[in-house]
């Protein structure tokens, strides 16, 4: 796929040849042994096929341009960012969902997924789904510790711990399946109050990332919303509009976001071995903001440069405006026969291509510094 790659933003495997050969000693503490991943169906790699939920893609055409074709409970018709940066860190190119029965702790030793589609910080809104809420995921992950330990010993769990990168990322459902989604009675009270629900959910994210780090946590890349009022299905019925609503919660949350991770960084690198008076986490922790709406805005400001054609429809089904999950099978009329030309896969999720985008912008924006 030549053509997904911005001018200016080193291809991921580019990166890494240029960092091995530059000569250049590699930070101390540089090596991810292991990738984590707790979220939403973006990062989802197929936890949700075992859970008693209506949430799945586990059907055709999901995961229709993956290796054999066969779907594996990834929202998109191919690999998800988390996959490709897995890949870079020079791990497997498919992160393994924790869930998955097919998967021992072998193959979860460099990583594994305790994301589920449908889930939020907000516990609320994971229960509208019957998904796992982030406490869930929390708890998968201390039982992940301790087979960790069993199968490695203490000490090579503890440096596997400490050395992986683990990756956050949710928040969109928070907001268009539960805040936006219920009704207010009134629209201005509602968008006023939305700043506030925005702190409650930072709070949360405050929380999750001290409990990783409670747990060995050091490396932490907490992802931003998308332009979520661009998704295909919120966007305006009659003119295809993004609606901007939307767009502006997204950004404010991720401004607080960013606030967040400076503080739990430390503002130096995460140097401090006891935290700081500002909240630093410290320990040697670092922490990473992960941009994900800006990687997605380029894309949708000039969709030709990076090789797409289609931004404000899915692939999937007659309108590619409100197919998804269920709506979105292999009887589906009409779903496109070249995904690579679209941004979006269904109503709400990333195509490969975009997935592999954001992937590519995020190695060249911010986990760079973890190779």
């Amino acid at each position: 796929m030549s053509t997904l790659r911005r001018r200016s933003l080193l291809p991921i495997t580019l990166l890494l040849q240029l960092h091995i050969l530059s000569g250049v000693p590699a930070p101390a503490a540089a090596k991810v042994p292991a990738l984590f991943v707790f979220g939403d169906s973006t990062v989802d790699t197929g936890n949700n096929n075992y859970i008693s939920t209506v949430i799945k893609s586990d059907f055709a055409p999901y995961g229709r341009d993956l290796r054999d074709g066969q779907p594996t409970g990834r929202f998109s018709n191919g690999r998800l960012a988390v996959d490709f940066i897995s890949e870079a860190f020079g791990l497997p190119p498919l992160v393994p969902a924790y869930l998955d029965s097919n998967a021992d702790i072998s193959s979860l030793a460099t990583g594994a997924c305790f994301a589920s589609a449908g889930a939020g910080y907000d516990n609320a809104t994971s229960d509208l789904f019957s998904v796992m809420p982030i406490w869930e995921e929390l708890e998968y992950f201390k039982e992940y510790t301790s087979r960790l330990r069993s199968f490695h010993g203490d000490a090579k769990a503890e440096e596997t711990l400490s050395e992986a990168l683990y990756i956050v990322s949710m928040g969109t459902n928070d907001f268009l399946e539960n805040y936006y989604a219920m009704p207010s009675g009134d629209a201005a009270r509602h968008a006023a109050a939305a700043p506030e629900y925005a702190g409650y959910l930072l709070g949360v994210a405050e929380a999750f990332a001290r409990a990783l780090h409670a747990l060995g946590a050091r490396k932490l890349d907490l992802n931003g919303l998308p332009p979520m009022g661009c998704l295909p299905l919120e966007r305006r019925a009659m003119t295809g509009a993004c609606t901007e609503e939307y767009n502006a919660a997204a950004r404010a949350f991720n401004a607080g976001l960013r606030d967040l991770v400076a503080r739990l960084d430390g503002g130096g690198g995460g140097a401090a071995a006891d935290g700081d008076e500002e909240g630093g986490l410290g320990d040697g922790a670092r922490v990473v903001y992960g941009d994900v709406y800006g990687a997605v805005e380029e894309v949708l400001a000039d969709p030709a440069a990076h090789g797409f054609e289609v931004v404000g429809a899915g692939c999937c089904g007659v309108t590619g405006r409100f197919e998804m999950g269920y709506m979105c099978n292999g009887a589906s009329p009409l779903t496109c026969a070249d995904a690579g030309k679209y941004a979006f896969w269904d109503a709400i999720h990333p195509t490969e291509h975009l997935h592999r985008f954001i992937a590519d912008r995020k190695m060249n924006t911010s986990l760079y510094v973890f190779l």
